[in-house]
């Protein structure tokens, strides 16, 4: 069987001494080094009873070390769980208790939060060539229901029963291919890291996509519109991330007193994980002075399922074709869509997760007998074949009988130029479902209430236009930068009636 981890060995047979890691701790590491620091993690992890099948819970804010735990692990035949740090006490203890790690490393150096959780669990200081962690032991607790399992990913916002995501070596490897062919990756390129690692954007389409070609991964353990633009500036070659980010950089850019990005050796940019609007793409295409790529993807299908490849001023909004080995087709018989030619998106390939850990009521709901994933987002393929994603059919809003697709309000809010972001949001009221937005702004641009629905109004019909505006410098976001938007009506309960 093939592992991740043999995307490694391959680099240190082919150029051991080419650049694989940078991170924002001053850690600069060949790929023999990551490949040393891993040895020597693995046999830290071997000494407290770790061993196939095993998991191991990385506690986790981006950093070189993380990578060497990924690797060791992988070297051990166990499973990771790279887990945001961030998180709190009581998801942390959940987790635990569903999973039963053999051990839990912390990325205390650069995670005032990971110290927080290994003090809690007590963790002890452990120092080698990956640098200092802290390492808390568990049970040994082999699962051959892992056989093949490379992570488990713990997706956000889950309620009930825990649904650990699956992640075989064999998806990732695949995914991580998928990713380098579609960026044209090679060992010379500088891959800005800043999508979380305990996400499948930043782990696959990032770290493994990477490591499969031989390229350079700058690592930053935290967003920062100023440090993405330091980076961007500073000579990284590629920059995958999702939209608020761009929205957020773009933002302080403008602040610095600059129209664009000069940035000279900046050759691809892409965003994923919420849909593009035709308006707010052209902004951002002016200010990169790059095509803007799109993408789609969600955990349980490894990162990425179709990719975008269009000229820089392409009108395409769609998320592309699939990629080379994927299958998609619509249900139209799903709830949501217009019974013609929407309908639930299903994925199939070999980047599909095995399923939920410990979960096979929902893994049997997510995957049906002929090996689909039946995704929850509503979705259409055009005459191209290229995919077009609506929205969630869970965030579909029914007002007044007619559907309304969240990301088409936002769009509408994201074209006004006072608008960083927004996320719209339904609200049950009164036997009907009023639609709510909530707009990201700066305190120095702030836009009018009033001007903001004349303009949108230009654009929505009637139905679709807000019921209720609120306007915020700051909107509810997970560490990738995407908006929680089931935080949304909790966050400004006080500003609406």
């Amino acid at each position: 069987m093939e592992l991740v981890v043999d995307f490694l060995k391959d680099r240190v047979a082919i150029a051991p001494d080419s650049t694989a890691l940078s991170d924002s701790s001053g850690v600069h590491w060949s790929y023999s080094d990551l490949d040393r620091a891993s040895d020597d993690l693995a046999a830290h992890l071997t000494a407290v009873g770790v061993q196939q099948n095993d998991r191991v819970l990385l506690l986790v804010e981006n950093c070189a070390a993380a990578v060497a735990t990924l690797h060791a692990a992988w070297k051990l035949g166990a499973v990771v769980i790279p887990f945001n740090a961030r998180q709190t006490e009581a998801e942390v203890a959940r987790v635990l208790k569903h999973a039963t790690p053999a051990a839990i490393v912390a990325t205390a150096h650069v995670s005032a939060d990971a110290a927080a959780h290994a003090a809690r669990l007590e963790g002890v200081g452990i120092e080698g060539a990956f640098g200092s962690l802290m390492l808390a032991q568990g049970v040994s607790d082999p699962d051959p229901e892992l056989d093949d399992v490379a992570v488990l990913l713990y997706t956000t916002g889950t309620t009930g029963d825990p649904k650990g995501v699956m992640l075989t070596h064999s998806g990732m490897r695949f995914g991580g291919k998928a990713s380098s062919g579609l960026r044209q990756m090679v060992p010379e390129d500088i891959v800005y890291g800043v999508l979380p690692m305990s996400h499948v954007f930043g782990l696959i389409s990032v770290l493994t996509g990477a490591c499969f070609t031989g390229a350079h991964v700058q690592i930053e353990a935290r967003f920062s519109a100023q440090k993405l633009h330091e980076a961007a500036m500073g000579g990284v070659t590629i920059i995958p991330a999702v939209p608020q980010m761009h929205a957020l950089v773009m933002q302080y850019t403008k602040e610095q007193g600059m129209e664009r990005l000069a940035a000279p050796a900046l050759r691809y940019v892409s965003s994923g994980g919420a849909p593009l609007d035709p308006a707010w793409k052209r902004k951002a295409e002016a200010f990169y002075e790059l095509p803007l790529q799109n993408g789609f993807g969600m955990t349980e299908t490894s990162s990425g399922a179709s990719a975008t490849n269009n000229p820089i001023g392409s009108p395409d909004i769609s998320v592309g074709p699939v990629t080379p080995g994927t299958e998609a087709r619509i249900d139209v018989d799903a709830t949501g869509g217009n019974g013609v030619d929407e309908g639930e998106v299903l994925v199939r390939g070999p980047h599909v997760m095995k399923g939920y850990y410990r979960n096979p009521a929902e893994t049997a709901k997510a995957l049906d007998a002929d090996g689909w994933l039946h995704t929850g987002d509503l979705g259409k393929i055009d005459a191209d074949g290229k995919l077009h994603i609506l929205g969630r059919s869970k965030e579909l809003i029914i007002h007044g009988g007619f559907n309304v697709y969240p990301p088409e309000v936002e769009a509408a809010l994201n074209d006004h130029p006072q608008v960083i972001q927004s996320a719209v949001v339904g609200r049950t009221k009164d036997g009907d479902e009023e639609v709510l937005a909530f707009v990201q702004v700066s305190d120095a641009d702030r836009p009018d209430i009033d001007d903001l629905r004349a303009f949108v109004k230009k654009c929505l019909a009637g139905y679709k236009r807000p019921k209720h505006i609120v306007l915020a410098t700051a909107l509810p976001a997970a560490p990738t930068g995407k908006l929680l938007k089931h935080k949304m009506i909790e966050t400004f309960a006080d500003q609406l009636p």
